[in-house]
């Protein structure tokens, strides 16, 4: 697209913005040299608004969408980003100017746009490019496989399971750490099997290459190494003008060292993300890249903080911003908002977590009275587990709600099943697949797909070895409609989306064989049959699917959502980037936040920290921390139960009190609440106890 820069405009595009918003898209533009530039934008601040901004900025000024590579954590991020620079640039070009929709062919997610450069790229790095990539699951089942065939499934003493050899593997690919720093750091009960590991993981890398296969990590891994050759990384960078990251607080060494790998000098390089808001250390994420990001090229960096909130009131962000500042090391930053507000964030102490439940309750019931929907209103947790007893409080009391972390649409075995058939067609070499495709016809066992599997992987005409396998007599019928099948779909010509609608036809009768909830899962399976319709190639939607599935499957959606209201639950962690009028966060004590089991090193307090800093900056008006003082305790029977006492956390410490309306209930149901005794009398007691020692 040309520059567009003299057309005539009916107003400034720009002028919503504020002072820093419109720096920060303004940053460079025009010049021949686009130093690299780092926006700290606080919570709530815009930050979305402000990168969509600067890429229609960029194309405005004469850019090529091309040649933009803009990378965000989910794909819908990226179709926002796009719609959003679409109409910024409508604006820009006036009614005289043409159409201005804005395509980003290189917008996406790391791990999807890695794929699309390591096909495009697969023959001069010793790929093949019809790989399939294996999401979590069945990358575990392979290292499984490896383990018990390598001998490490019958060892004396507890060697670690599939899943935790899979997130030791993924932890030291994505932190680029050795091995034994990972397992002293991370799993210090699985240091003595050191070398095994290092045996099981190479063997891992072995099967995945036989079978013409990557995993997730891969599509980092191979995307970094291309980056760091001298040549390769250098041509790979040259591919674009912009290099624009969201959310970059949430990358991982890897992540980092691809953005460095093909911008040494961090020409055309933006990242936005925010400091306060790094709370995926246990995914790899590391806040040091973004707190490192002003030194890591041969040019320093611009940097531009965003600091006006425009979602909570002045009193919630005092608050935030007093638990934030005790932080060890950050970008400075003090957010502000032009939304007064005598009301202060709530610290309610409660005698449990049973009056915990039934004042949330209460509160939840009050504020729907007041005009706040159920949707308007959520209550977040440190862990899953902290909300069992609300969830009973709840359905007693028929308040329909949602909670987030329910069942991943690519963890659902239906799903999984019809994707396998998809993935076995396209590469025959995947043993994965394969060995989950010949077990869903009856009479086939794990022995006889393994001999199906060895004839395939033989053959050089995979659909006729399987057209000639000898199957049990008492699957001869059933082997006969899936030969036909597997000879459809490797029978090229045929148009997709048909393929899916061959598998679906196919399965459907399996389906209703293998599971009660038949009608529910199948219509799982009509929304990936929709799904494919978007995709142009089979490769392309498997390659989709599986790095940006869908959330949840059908099974999610039961009764609660049937109502036309709902409250929403989620663990902190997954509220990240959400709002709402009025937040509950459970069980603000030490021990749950800070989690105990995160307390093993300063990092992992100081993560803590942010994390209850993202949980209170999702409120826009209301926001109640909940103090339960004893917990309950289930012991073995010969023990008996119990129950102990917890303290608030210590990221709230007196000094911060004025920022809170402290409160103490008695009661949930009572109408009465005691208020909290002064520091300064409290301060009196304990000086006369000291005195009596004197």
């Amino acid at each position: 697209m040309s520059a567009v820069l003299d057309q005539p405009a009916t107003d400034d595009p720009f002028a919503g913005l504020n002072a820093e918003q419109r720096a920060a898209v303004e940053h460079d533009v025009g010049a021949d040299n686009v130093r690299p530039l780092l926006v700290v934008a606080g919570a709530g601040s815009g930050k979305t608004n402000t990168l969509a901004h600067r890429v229609a900025r960029l194309i405005g000024a004469g850019a090529d969408p091309q040649r933009i590579l803009l990378l965000t954590f989910s794909r819908r991020a990226a179709g926002e980003m796009g719609q959003r620079a679409s109409g910024v640039l409508q604006r820009l070009l006036g009614k005289g100017g043409t159409q201005a929709q804005v395509t980003l062919p290189w917008a996406g997610t790391f791990h999807a746009i890695g794929a699309r450069l390591l096909r495009q790229y697969a023959g001069r790095i010793g790929l093949d490019e019809s790989f399939t990539i294996h999401d979590r699951g069945d990358s575990e089942d392979l290292m499984g496989l490896v383990r018990h065939e390598i001998g490490l499934s019958n060892t004396e003493k507890r060697f670690p399971l599939k899943g935790t050899c899979l997130s030791i593997y993924s932890r030291v690919v994505n932190s680029r750490e050795p091995l034994a720093s990972v397992l002293q750091s991370t799993f210090p009960w699985c240091s003595e099997w050191e070398e095994q590991l290092k045996r099981l993981f190479g063997a891992y890398v072995d099967a995945k290459q036989e079978q013409n296969v990557l995993d997730y990590d891969d599509l980092l891994l191979f995307w970094a190494e291309m980056a760091a050759d001298p040549e390769l990384g250098l041509e790979i960078g040259a591919l674009f003008d912009h290099v624009l990251v969201d959310e970059y607080q949430d990358t991982n060494r890897l992540q980092a060292s691809i953005i460095t790998g093909m911008k040494p000098d961090g020409k055309g390089v933006m990242v936005v993300g925010d400091d306060a808001q790094s709370i995926y250390a246990f995914r790899g994420a590391t806040v040091r890249n973004i707190l490192d990001f002003p030194k890591q090229f041969t040019q320093p960096a611009t940097l531009i903080t965003l600091e006006r909130n425009y979602r909570s009131t002045q009193t919630i962000l005092d608050a935030s911003n007093a638990v934030i500042a005790a932080s060890r090391e950050r970008h400075a930053k003090t957010l502000w908002t032009d939304k007064p507000s005598s009301l202060k964030p709530q610290l309610v102490l409660i005698p449990d977590e049973a009056q915990q439940a039934r004042w949330v309750c209460n509160r939840i019931l009050e504020h729907r009275e007041a005009g706040i929907a159920l949707k308007s209103q959520a209550v977040l947790f440190r862990a899953a587990s902290h909300s069992a007893a609300l969830e009973l409080e709840l359905m007693r009391r028929n308040i329909p709600f949602v909670k987030f972390g329910g069942l991943k649409f690519l963890e659902a075995a239906h799903i999984k099943d019809v994707l396998a058939v998809l993935r076995f067609a396209q590469n025959p070499n995947g043993r994965m697949a394969g060995f989950r495709v010949a077990q869903l016809i009856p009479g086939i066992g794990p022995a006889t797909a393994t001999r199906l599997l060895d004839a395939v992987g033989e053959a050089t005409d995979p659909a006729a070895a399987v057209e000639g396998f000898a199957a049990p007599g008492k699957s001869q019928d059933d082997w006969a409609a899936f030969s036909a099948l597997y000879r459809r779909l490797r029978t090229p010509g045929v148009r997709w989306p048909a393929d899916i609608e061959l598998v679906k036809a196919w399965y459907l009768p399996h389906l209703e064989r293998m599971y009660d909830d038949a009608q529910v899962r199948a219509a799982d399976v009509e929304q990936l049959t929709q799904l494919a319709g978007g995709h142009a190639t089979r490769e392309s939607f498997l390659a989709e699917i599986t790095l940006d599935p869908p959330e949840a499957t059908s099974d999610r959606a039961g009764p609660p959502l049937l109502d036309d209201d709902y409250l929403i639950l989620s663990t902190i962690h997954s509220s990240k980037g959400q709002e709402w009028k009025s937040v509950h966060v459970l069980n603000v004590v030490d021990g749950c936040i800070p989690s105990d089991m995160s307390t093993g090193n300063q990092d992992d307090i100081e993560e803590e920290r942010r994390l209850l800093y993202v949980a209170m900056t999702r409120a826009r008006e209301h926001l109640q921390l909940v103090l339960p003082h004893r917990f309950f305790i289930k012991q073995q029977a010969a023990m008996g139960d119990r129950h102990v006492y917890a303290a608030r956390t210590r990221f709230i410490t007196p000094a911060m009190l004025k920022h809170f309306e402290e409160t103490t209930w008695l009661d949930a149901d009572s109408q009465q609440l005691r208020k909290p005794v002064p520091e300064s009398v409290r301060m009196l007691v304990r000086e006369r106890a000291r005195n009596a020692w004197k």
